[in-house]
Formats: structure tokens, C-alpha cells, sequence
């Protein structure tokens, strides 16, 4: 019952809201069409039921008034003579059944009025606009002597010189209580139908495009890196999309290959001059092998920054690579305490455990890497690291604080320069910044500096949704 009543809500939800899908579009279209239909078809039927029942009751006081027309005469004094009608419901007060003969003058004033003994004081209505017509039976409605709806059927005639009203009436109660009572059951006999054609066009639907709801769910995993290509087999409707999809997916993956290639091959042409140069200066104290040197040494490390951007360019294209969060950064904080363990620095990390980086685990290392040695590096003691996913949205924030002395706020961008160092009397090159913002900026995400609530830096990286993965 549970499942039955979940899907019922389920159902109205999709054929109120529409959701925006396909699948709820059309079943709203459905649902209008078939409202639209029904309230026209109730409508036609019970119009139809109504005319064919009021035509049939119509029938006996249109009898009744014939005979009252076919055998009124008046005598040799003027007289009218009332015919018998031989009806017993006629002379019951208040039966339901009723006649009445008007006698009118040229001015269509009332001169006499003739009644049935059910009508007892009263008179029936005269019509609003009299038909003149001779011999024309008017049918209208109007309200009994007890205050019940009648039928009434009149006809003018004259007769002898005598301008006279025929009149009939009876009680339609009966006939719209049908007309009710039909117009009920038939309406709810077309909502029943309405609701079954309703529900099986949304099990149509929703079976007919489930092949659509599988593949964006494989396009959502391909997406979070969980598989590389359409794996399902899908009707001949939809196949040539996913083989053009898995087509587009290898030709993403061949490009991003190609480029690993080139990229390891530049490496490989352009370290081995250099190699050459530094080993043609060898010890040599002279200036020119000293420039050589220096010189060498800062275009390796230039090559190796550019190269590895250019390979993060390419990684942050593929949308296979999954790296789990958590066990890069414990492995990087049992190196980093090794290696500042003379100084006793001290990493508190925390990570959720299905958070991963939507690229390849050597960036992720290299971003976080970098930015938890140079807190090491300018800590006291203590360097706090925290990744949190808010939601898919936001994308996952990762941050590293220390205790250290920090950093004046107008110096944050200059750091991110090439070759820019927080401490000229440091060794390094000064890029390791300006590698994790050109990371960062690769995947799409941006690196930020704050003070820290321990007292020191405070470096917030953030990665977008598209490149998390659970």
C-alpha cells in the first residue's frame, strides 16, 4: 500500500510540476487534452440525455393540450364549454399535473381564466413573450403552486371569434433528478477513464524514455570519473547518439594521450641541452660557467613549470581520473612531519572519506604539496589542513593554515607571480605558488590567501563540482 500510494504522489507531483522533463510535459499535455475532452464530452452527453428526456416528458402535456383546444366550443350564448379530460391526476390538488384555458381580449388582457382542480387557487405562469402564433405549441419553464419546477407547454388560439390560451404543466422534478443523476455517473465514468488513460500514458511514457534516464545516469558516472565510456546496450532510437557519445569520449582520451606524448617529448629534446650546458660548466669558477649555470638551472625549472601546466591542461580534460582525497593528504602528512620533524611541526588534517579530486592523483599532490610545505616551512609548530564538499555546486574547498607570522594582505597576488618568494634569502625559485594557482586555474578553480584563526596564512583552494567525484 506504502509503494502503491508513493507512486500515486509521485505521479501528481510529475502531472502538476512538469518538472521540466520531457516525460512531464507530455504527460501534462495529456492531462489537459483529457480534461479538456472530458469536460466536453460530460457536457455533450448529459446535454444530449437532458434534451431526449425533456422531449419525451413533453410529450404528454403537449396530448393534454391538444385535447383541450380540439374540444373547447362555446354555446349559443358565448359560453365556453370545458371538455372532459378524463385525467384524475387534473383534479388532485397540487398532483403535479395541471391545465388551464386563458381567455384574452384584443389587448391580450386576461378575461377569464379556466383551471384544473389540482391548481385549486392558484394559476399556472403565462409566458413571458407570448407566441401569437396560431396553432404554435411554446414550451418553457416555470415554477408550480407549491413551488416545484414545472414543464410548460402553451398554444394560442382563436376559436368562434374567442382569443384563448391553452395551457398545460407538470412537475419535472423527476426529469432533472435523471438528468442529474446520469450527468454524475457519466462524469465520474469519464474521470475513472480519464485517470487509467492518464496513468498509462505516464507508465508509457516513463517506460519508453527510461533508456534516456540509464544513459544520463552513465553520463553522470563518466562525468564523476566512476567509467571512461557508455557501457549499456540501448534501443536502436537512441544507439547512434551513444556511439557518436563513446566516440566523442575516445577522441577526448586520444587528444589528452597525444598531448602526454608531445609533452613528454619536449621534455626529454630540451633537458638534454640543458643537461649538456650544465655539465659544460661544470666546476668551473670562471663567470661565464657560473652565468651558465644559474642560467640553466632557472630554464629547467621553467620548462618543468610550463610542461607540467601544459599537462594539467590536458589531465583536467579527462573526465576518467578519480583521486580519493583523503589518503593523499595522510600520506603527505606523515612525509612532511618526517621531514620537519627536527622543528616539531605538527599536521592536523581532516577529509571526508568518499570526497575525491576530479583529476590525476600527481596534481593533487603537487597542489596540495606544495602549499603544506610552505606552511611547514613558515609554521611554528601546528599546520591545520582541511577538504570539505558543501554541495556539488560550490565544488570542494581545501584549506591550509599555520601559526606562523602570515603574510600582509597587499603582498597576495604579488606571490602568485613567477618567481616571486615570501623570503629573497630562501632558497628556491620561487615558483611553487605560482605552480598550484596555474594548477588550480587548469581545473577550473581559483587559489586565494586570508589570515588564518591560528595566526599565520591561510591558503583556500577551491575545485568546482564538475571535478569532484563521490
Amino acid at each position: 500500500m506504502t509503494a502503491v500510494l508513493t507512486h500515486l504522489k509521485r505521479f501528481i507531483s510529475v502531472l502538476i510540476s512538469g518538472r521540466g522533463s520531457l516525460a512531464g510535459r507530455l504527460i501534462r499535455l495529456a492531462a489537459i487534452w483529457f480534461i479538456f475532452s472530458l469536460i466536453l464530452i460530460s457536457a455533450g452527453l448529459t446535454a444530449f440525455f437532458n434534451y431526449t428526456s425533456v422531449t419525451r416528458f413533453q410529450a404528454g402535456i403537449s396530448d393534454i393540450v391538444r385535447n383541450l383546444y380540439t374540444h373547447t366550443e362555446f354555446d349559443e350564448d358565448g359560453r365556453i364549454r370545458i371538455p372532459e379530460l378524463y385525467i384524475i391526476r387534473t383534479d388532485d390538488i397540487y398532483s403535479g399535473l395541471y391545465w388551464q384555458i386563458v381567455e384574452l381580449d384584443t389587448q391580450d388582457r386576461v378575461m377569464a381564466v379556466y383551471k384544473s382542480g389540482s391548481l385549486a387557487e392558484r394559476v399556472l405562469q403565462m409566458p413571458k413573450a407570448l407566441d401569437k402564433t396560431t396553432g404554435q405549441l411554446q414550451y418553457y419553464n416555470a415554477i408550480g403552486p407549491r413551488d416545484q419546477p414545472l414543464r410548460q407547454a402553451t398554444v394560442y388560439l382563436r376559436i368562434q371569434g374567442h382569443n384563448l390560451l391553452f395551457m398545460a404543466a407538470e412537475d419535472r422534478s423527476e426529469v432533472d433528478r435523471n438528468v442529474g443523476q446520469f450527468a454524475l455517473i457519466t462524469g465520474g465514468a469519464l474521470i475513472v477513464l480519464a485517470l487509467g488513460s492518464l496513468i498509462a500514458i505516464y507508465l508509457q511514457v516513463r517506460i519508453g524514455l527510461r533508456p534516456l534516464f540509464a544513459l544520463t545516469d552513465e553520463l553522470h558516472d563518466i562525468r564523476k570519473g566512476k567509467q571512461t565510456r557508455l557501457l549499456n546496450t540501448y534501443p536502436a532510437e537512441i544507439k547512434p547518439v551513444t556511439e557518436e557519445v563513446n566516440g566523442l569520449l575516445e577522441y577526448g582520451q586520444d587528444v589528452v594521450e597525444r598531448q602526454r606524448t608531445h609533452v613528454g617529448n619536449l621534455a626529454h629534446a630540451l633537458k638534454t641541452p640543458l643537461s649538456v650546458l650544465l655539465t659544460s660548466a661544470g666546476d668551473d669558477p670562471a663567470p661565464l660557467a657560473d652565468t651558465i649555470r644559474k642560467q640553466t638551472a632557472l630554464m629547467r625549472a621553467q620548462v618543468d613549470h610550463h610542461l607540467r601546466r601544459a599537462r594539467a591542461a590536458a589531465r583536467a580534460q579527462n573526465m576518467g581520473e578519480r583521486t580519493p582525497v583523503e589518503p593523499v593528504l595522510d600520506e603527505l602528512a606523515v612525509m612532511l612531519e618526517q621531514v620537519f620533524r627536527d622543528k616539531g611541526v605538527t599536521i592536523d588534517w581532516r577529509a571526508p572519506e568518499d570526497l575525491a579530486f576530479r583529476g590525476e592523483k600527481q596534481d593533487f599532490q603537487e597542489i596540495a604539496g606544495n602549499l603544506m610545505e610552505n606552511a611547514c616551512i613558515w609554521s611554528q609548530r601546528r599546520v591545520r589542513v582541511t577538504a570539505t564538499l558543501e554541495d556539488e555546486a560550490s565544488g570542494m574547498t581545501l584549506l591550509i593554515e599555520d601559526d606562523g607570522p602570515g603574510m600582509p594582505p597587499e603582498r597576495y597576488d604579488e606571490v602568485l607571480k613567477r618567481g616571486a618568494r615570501l623570503d629573497e634569502s630562501a632558497p628556491g625559485s620561487g615558483l611553487g605558488l605560482s605552480i598550484v594557482d596555474e594548477l588550480v586555474r587548469a581545473y577550473g578553480g581559483r587559489l586565494s590567501f586570508d589570515r588564518s584563526g591560528m595566526g599565520g596564512l591561510k591558503c583556500v583552494v577551491i575545485l568546482p563540482a564538475n571535478f569532484i567525484a563521490e
